[in-house]
């Protein structure tokens, strides 16, 4: 190409074109390479009938990469979800933070050996007890720091000063001798991260993991103090996840350099703490919470680890079959969720390559790009809309603060105006298919009452749709498209009064939260 331009006298077209080739690869060559589940011994079949149990699962799964010999041989989103959207790990974060830690020790800036207290001189109680002194960086990784109970549930919400807080608890077990899962102590591993790099940690790892591995757009949670809050806020998209696992898998390896020392990986992602000493092995073979913890990993059953995340957020790693399967979902059966792996997923997955099946293939391929999460659509024929378009609707007080709702008949669209706060949030809904749009209003999350600085994370991707079920019954379905979560708003209509009822994804059935309220114009 070069000769024939300079020939043509079109040199500087051509280093142009020269210039964009090279760009596009630098950008594609940061994806997981691709391949065809049988190439890689794997069958298409058998991770086909996955989708379909999936299907006929309580879980909704959003979605979902399969790697074998570090090749993407299948992936999928349940739309509105998408290849290209983040989405919250919870504590799958936590593997991230047990990394940062390890970069520390391998640049000798730490052990895990150090006792806490020396990280934080000015924090510590009047008081300093035994247990306290001589809690150390492993005790934290391993959650078993002896506080009981877990002081996750109050800390984040009460102080402005967590690990300040977290500090003055009493331990009541000997550090390193009884498991108990501590969100606080994985804050205070970010907290110790910060405190020996000078970085938030999503910064201490962005030029040590997330470059490397070609991961961006990351964005992470941060305290009230400044600080990531480390057991749970990170937003990464699917890729992102299989690229970590393959990244341990490899023993911290990525593209022929060794970027955490593979000791560290072994020590990070093998046994430490026992969560069950002492309970039957016959209850323990059946779960995969019971498997042993190791550092901010869980082992699985089958010789497998994981990352691990509420309502069903995995990366799960299995050495002996060199696979990765992320997975982002919502479930309030985690078990359950994990289970299908096993019982669909890990027979699929031979030993050499097996021949090839053009059409288990094909259907397998077919069967991922529809992928789907049903809309809201209209089952109720004639509406109320008319009666209610270009009403505003003053609520009583209630427990979201919501003060008014303005609803409006946008002809393709269901328009409506939500006054919270000192805030006013504009949503438009479609039927029968999900509108994707923005917000600036906070979705469901269980840690959305917690005292941190969210101001970095807006607008939020949500997908919304209606549905008028009978002719004065209006549902509103908002689904935060970078979270687990969804909430819906149904509205009953009489006259000119409202009664509404909201609910989150994560309780639908057991919590609604009641508004009500009157038509002012």
């Amino acid at each position: 190409m070069i000769i024939s331009c300079l020939k043509n006298r079109l040199l500087p077209a051509c280093l142009f074109l020269l210039m964009l080739n090279t760009s596009v690869y630098a950008q594609k060559s940061t994806s997981l390479p691709r391949s065809i589940p049988e190439a890689e011994g794997v069958s298409s079949a058998g991770i086909d009938s996955f989708l379909y149990a999936a299907a006929n699962s309580p879980h909704e799964f959003h979605s979902i990469m399969v790697l074998r010999h570090g090749k993407v041989i299948a992936e999928g989103w349940w739309n509105p979800y998408s290849s290209t959207l983040k989405h919250a790990l919870y504590s799958t974060s936590k593997s991230f933070t047990s990394t940062a830690i390890g970069f520390l020790v391998s640049e000798k800036k730490m052990t895990v050996n150090d006792k806490v207290v020396s990280f934080f001189p000015n924090m510590l109680p009047d008081t300093i007890s035994p247990y306290l002194a001589a809690l150390t960086v492993k005790d934290l990784l391993t959650m078993s720091v002896g506080q009981t109970p877990d002081p996750t549930g109050v800390i984040p919400f009460t102080t402005d000063h967590w690990v300040k807080a977290f500090l003055a608890l009493h331990i009541a077990n000997k550090p390193g001798s009884v498991f108990l899962y501590n969100t606080m102590a994985t804050y205070t591993l970010s907290a110790i991260v910060q405190k020996v790099s000078g970085q938030k940690e999503i910064d201490y790892l962005k030029p040590r993991l997330f470059d490397p591995l070609g991961i961006t757009g990351e964005d992470w949670e941060i305290s009230d103090e400044g600080v990531n809050t480390g057991g749970w806020g990170l937003r990464l998209k699917t890729e992102d996840l299989a690229k970590m696992g393959q990244f341990y898998l490899q023993k911290g390896s990525w593209n022929g350099k060794q970027l955490l020392p593979k000791e560290w990986v072994d020590e990070a992602t093998t046994f430490k703490i026992d969560q069950a000493p002492g309970e039957a092995q016959s209850k323990k073979d059946s779960s995969d919470w019971k498997q042993g913890y190791c550092y901010q990993f869980w082992r699985c059953r089958n010789n497998a680890f994981r990352a691990d995340g509420a309502f069903g957020q995995y990366i799960i790693v299995m050495p002996d079959k060199d696979a990765v399967v992320a997975i982002t979902c919502e479930t309030k059966d985690m078990q359950g969720e994990i289970n299908l792996v096993w019982k669909y997923l890990l027979p699929a997955i031979g030993g050499g390559a097996l021949p090839a099946n053009k059409v288990a293939a094909a259907q397998l391929k077919q069967h991922l790009a529809e992928l789907d999460l049903p809309a809201l659509a209209n089952t109720g024929g004639k509406t109320y809309i008319a009666a209610i378009s270009g009403k505003t609707f003053m609520l009583q007080p209630n427990d979201l603060n919501i003060k008014s709702i303005f609803f409006n008949d946008g002809g393709k669209s269901c328009q409506v105006a939500l006054k919270k706060d000192t805030a006013t949030y504009y949503f438009s809904f479609s039927t029968g298919k999900w509108l994707i749009n923005k917000t600036n209003m906070q979705g469901p999350s269980l840690l959305l009452q917690a005292k941190e600085d969210f101001s970095a994370l807006p607008p939020y991707a949500i997908a919304d749709s209606y549905n008028w079920p009978d002719e004065h019954t209006l549902q509103l379905k908002i689904r935060y498209i970078e979270s687990p979560h969804s909430e819906m708003i149904t509205c009953h209509f009489s006259g000119n009064t409202i009664t509404a009822t909201v609910e989150y994804s994560f309780n639908y059935g057991s919590k609604k939260i009641e508004l009500k309220g009157e038509a002012v114009n």
